[in-house]
């Protein structure tokens, strides 16, 4: 059995959509950062490029040996919603808004990435990377629902009904028998 230790990057304190911005994480919690490194295995690290995947990864690798960062595992893209709040796109474009996230598949923001085309980027990268035993991937909220909802076998809109908070930590399992969910928004 292979698993894949999903861990959310740690706190931006953006009030706004944050996708591919590159915005600090701040690690002041050094307690929850060594709780979390703790119950990490000895195996191989992959980041986000953004930096507060990267710095996150930085803060939780001891002597991980890491992989170099990978673009394919950022955020999804939210075009012109990016860092702007839900309620001031939502007074412009309340259908679109809300389809995005009620409906999420094909709909995009303005000059973003969809649903669909942020699980396709992840999931590929994902199968590109973990070839089995154990890896370890430091990333976002909506990369790590996507390979939830993979494992899980749900929808979207299914998937986006897990909490994934910042230094969290997600585990997918996968064997012979497929992907399974082995534990959710974990804080050790």
């Amino acid at each position: 059995m292979s698993t894949l230790w999903l861990i959310r990057h740690g706190p931006t304190h953006a009030k706004g959509m944050c996708g591919w911005s590159d915005l600090p994480a701040d690690l002041s919690d050094v307690a929850a950062i060594a709780r979390l490194s703790a119950r990490l295995p000895g195996a191989p690290m992959v980041s986000s490029d953004l930096d507060r995947a990267v710095r996150t990864a930085d803060a939780l690798a001891d002597d991980r040996p890491r992989l170099p960062h990978e673009a394919d595992l950022r955020e999804i893209h939210f075009g012109e919603w990016e860092l702007r709040r839900h309620d001031e796109i939502e007074a412009e474009a309340p259908d679109h808004i809300r389809a995005f996230w009620d409906w999420p598949g094909d709909i995009a923001p303005p000059g973003g990435e969809s649903w669909n085309a942020l699980r396709k980027r992840c999931g590929a990268a994902i199968d590109r990377l973990w070839s089995g035993g154990d890896l370890i991937v430091v990333a976002h909220f909506g990369v790590i629902l996507t390979q939830l909802q993979r494992a899980l076998g749900c929808t979207a809109h299914e998937a986006f009904g897990h909490r994934i908070e910042p230094l969290s930590l997600t585990r997918i399992t996968r064997d012979d028998d497929g992907w399974r969910a082995a534990g959710i928004n974990e804080r050790p």
